[in-house]
């Protein structure tokens, strides 16, 4: 506690910054959450922060993140890339300390072609 009283992140807050710093990163196709995620699709719920959980002390987090990579991107930098966006983006906007950041990946997915690019 400061002079001036507590200042207390909620959760939300932490999984927004997550959400955002890995859709940065090249390679991302989307984020997912299983389940959840194709229930949400069908009621045509998109959130942002599908596919981010979190857990927020009073001065450090740890985040989880399930992701969908595009096919070319090589997998392992991709998910070290999305972990330093988030300690990167989550410590400097919210002043926690980032005690780990775990990488699901829960696929992998080919652009599509358009007929302009098949060559004949």
């Amino acid at each position: 506690m400061s002079e001036l009283g507590n200042v207390k992140i909620a959760d939300e807050v932490v999984k927004v910054i997550a959400a955002k710093a890995t859709l940065e990163v090249d390679g991302i196709y989307k984020m997912t959450s299983g389940v959840t995620d194709e229930v949400n699709k069908i009621l045509g719920i998109n959130k942002m922060t599908k596919g981010v959980k979190v857990e927020v002390g009073e001065k450090e987090c740890s985040v989880d993140v399930h992701i969908v990579v595009e096919y070319g991107f090589p997998i392992p930098e991709v998910a070290t890339n999305v972990q330093g966006s988030i300690i990167k983006n989550v410590t400097e906007l919210t002043g926690l300390r980032v005690v780990e950041v775990n990488v699901y990946i829960q696929d992998v997915k080919v652009r599509e072609i358009s007929k302009d690019e098949v060559e004949l």
